[in-house]
């Protein structure tokens, strides 16, 4: 595995990029913005796709790298389902995985912190997002943070992975760079308590500043869906209302982008066609799939995935590959579903 943790001094965060060599798929988690172009070098260094990018909750102490990423590189923006982030393309929920090749994440619900606070496990290390720091525990004082919540997401859930699993935080102050289950249960000083009372009364007299970036990183990270309001503005999108009333008219092909692991837990728009985001870029070149859909005479390529975002720069690039009869559905199967669109399970 090609594992490396990066460092923003300026807001004292921690990315990881991780990846498994064969095909080169990477993923990418809590990306800062201002180390974007860091990011994108490092990529090229070492022959790497990016694949996903992950935030574990919304940040308050700087401007996430999410939105660059995607419209850089075209990868798939992930966090939570209870983020209000309009980037997200993909979100997911405790139980879920993170797949990318050759790695795949568990995805652990750790609110507290945030409400939209996750934590991502491999086999021997675990990602905590500003849940569980290094001697320390991420503030519970702002964006719907509960200690009790973070109580409950640290002893019973992060504490009970093995002692010999590797925690790597979000932020560091002091310069460490990582810790271990077993290492916080017996050093970090707030895990010392008796009671969950005893927690919630040390986290709510912290009486601690608010991050100097809070008032701008907050707003601009929960606003970063430019995709979807682009594509809209050259006529590229259809309302869900609108793409229902196309379902079974001949020539329109309904393309999911969504992978597997989503179509098998929300279900599919009848007749759709199963062609993942990441293959999209051999799918639209002469001899792929959507190309030869695209080319049919009277056929109309109608992209869809889970909120929209995918879709929105698949659409850009079929246009770009010559397909001028590709469109999206605007706001994904969640928009469909509001809009009594028929969905069904996976045959």
């Amino acid at each position: 595995m090609i594992f490396r943790q990066l460092f923003d001094s300026t807001s004292s965060t921690y990315t990881y990029l991780l990846a498994s060599r064969k095909g080169g798929e990477a993923l990418i988690i809590d990306p800062v913005l201002e180390k974007v172009d860091r990011y994108i070098q490092l990529l090229r260094d070492l022959d790497l796709k990016l694949i996903k990018a992950v935030d574990t909750h919304v940040h308050a102490d700087h401007i996430t790298g999410l939105g660059a990423l995607r419209d850089l590189t075209h990868c798939i923006t992930v966090m939570g389902e209870q983020s209000g982030v309009d980037v997200v393309s993909m979100r997911v929920s405790d139980g879920d995985r993170i797949d990318i090749e050759g790695l795949s994440l568990d995805v652990l619900y750790t609110p507290g912190h945030t409400d939209d606070s996750y934590s991502f496990i491999l086999p021997d290390r675990v990602f905590t997002g500003d849940t569980l720091l290094i001697r320390g525990t991420g503030r519970t004082d702002f964006q719907n943070g509960d200690p009790r919540a973070q109580y409950d997401s640290i002893f019973n859930r992060l504490l009970k992975l093995p002692d010999q699993t590797l925690i790597y935080p979000a932020h560091d102050y002091k310069g460490d760079t990582v810790s271990t289950i077993g290492e916080e249960k017996t050093c970090n000083p707030r895990l010392q308590v008796k009671s969950i009372d005893q927690y919630v009364d040390l986290m709510n007299n912290l009486h601690l500043p608010n991050p100097k970036m809070m008032d701008v990183a907050v707003p601009a990270n929960l606003h970063m869906g430019l995709a979807q309001d682009e594509v809209a503005k050259r006529g590229w999108a259809l309302m869900p209302s609108d793409a229902r009333d196309m379902i079974g008219r001949q020539g329109v092909a309904l393309i999911d982008l969504r992978e597997r692991r989503e179509r098998e837990k929300y279900g599919i728009i009848p007749g759709s066609l199963h062609a993942p985001y990441p293959d999209l870029a051999d799918n639209v070149k002469p001899g792929g799939i959507i190309h030869q859909l695209g080319r049919t005479a009277g056929s109309q390529l109608l992209f869809y995935c889970a909120y929209g975002e995918r879709s929105a720069m698949a659409v850009q690039a079929a246009q770009d590959a010559g397909l001028a009869n590709a469109r999206h559905i605007q706001g994904g199967l969640e928009g469909w579903r509001k809009a009594g669109g028929p969905i069904a399970d996976v045959s």
